[in-house]
């Protein structure tokens, strides 16, 4: 195990939230209180992201957000981390490597909200993600029709575990993904940027604005 980073028991099916939390808002709550039920999951992390030096705006500091994602979310089982910075990766396929190579013996799950999942193939090498971890997909605001009809979800119907199934999915072996309806928040980070209340965040890659 490499030192600085937390411990995991082999075996552990653990979470994986990533986004800028620019700032972290009650539906990143919401969704990873019912991923946790839904998915079966022993924990689950908040991969704080960091901000583009390729870009000439960035969001709000690492440690701002940090710190306003830890006040909001106060859950025994939800870790919020800065371990894509300590990693030094852009993208989730290389964020994932990282982590499997770090935690070999433990079952990660990539969990997203159903937005996200719309524009999944934008992303950098998503094949390699779904086709190595399993991929929880969440119901937020938004298009759940697009989201169910992206190329994603086509390429990968067959392997999609239906809704009364969710509970296994964490242990199985990918490509596996499934679908659950949560009530749903409308609160979001842009919202919350466009009222004044936060720093703005810079336009990025489809692969770096997991909002």
């Amino acid at each position: 195990m490499k030192q600085g980073f937390p411990y995991l028991r082999p075996g552990m099916t653990v979470g994986l939230l990533g986004g800028s939390f620019d700032p972290a808002h009650l539906g990143h709550v919401q969704i990873s209180r019912a991923a946790l039920q839904r998915f079966n999951l022993d924990c689950l992390w908040w991969l704080v992201s960091p901000g583009n030096p390729l870009k000439s705006r960035a969001p709000a500091s690492m440690e701002r957000r940090i710190a306003a994602a830890q006040r909001l979310m106060d859950h025994p089982r939800v870790r919020i981390s800065d371990i894509e910075a300590r990693l030094g990766t852009r993208y989730t396929a290389e964020t994932l490597r990282g982590l499997r190579r770090i935690y070999p013996h433990v079952r990660f799950t990539w969990l997203m909200g159903a937005d996200n999942l719309a524009h999944f193939h934008l992303w950098k090498d998503w094949q390699q993600i779904i086709e190595t971890v399993p991929v929880g997909v969440l119901a937020r605001p938004g298009d759940r029709i697009s989201a169910r009809l992206s190329p994603a979800a086509k390429i990968y119907r067959s392997r999609m575990l239906k809704d009364d199934q969710s509970q296994a999915l964490a242990r199985s072996a990918a490509p596996a993904w499934c679908f659950v309806n949560v009530p749903m928040i409308s609160a979001s980070s842009t919202k919350i940027r466009a009222a004044g209340k936060w720093s703005a965040m810079p336009e990025q890659d489809p692969d770096q604005s997991r909002d």
